[in-house]
């Protein structure tokens, strides 16, 4: 076998050393999607308050506003987050509205 200093780090026979660039990739932002909550005439809006303070972190004036918004606007936007961090939530928020017998209704849309 030859001498590998001479084909490995010594940059071969003719002394030339080889340079190896990469190119940068540009990463794309996340698409975001909007959390919704939709009003009905049976979930009571104290439960609507405690949803947005427990899933959302609102503060009780702020998921006053956002209760009061989804109440005479027919719906409210909870906040906006990557795919899988709105599905979870709308997930959450079903599931625990079903839980309390509430029919409330949270979805997500592509912002």
């Amino acid at each position: 076998m030859a001498n590998d200093k001479d084909n490995y780090g010594n940059g071969g026979e003719d002394g030339r050393t080889a340079v190896v660039t990469r190119k940068k990739r540009k990463t794309k932002r996340p698409d975001l999607y909007r959390v919704l909550l939709l009003n009905d005439d049976y979930t009571p809006m104290e439960f609507v308050v405690h949803v947005l303070m427990r899933f959302f972190q609102q503060s009780q004036e702020s998921a006053m506003q956002i209760m009061m918004h989804v109440h005479n606007h027919g719906v409210g936007e909870c906040g906006v987050y990557t795919y899988e961090v709105a599905e979870t939530k709308v997930t959450q928020v079903m599931d625990f509205s079903r839980k309390n017998q509430h029919p409330l209704q949270c979805v997500m849309e592509k912002k």
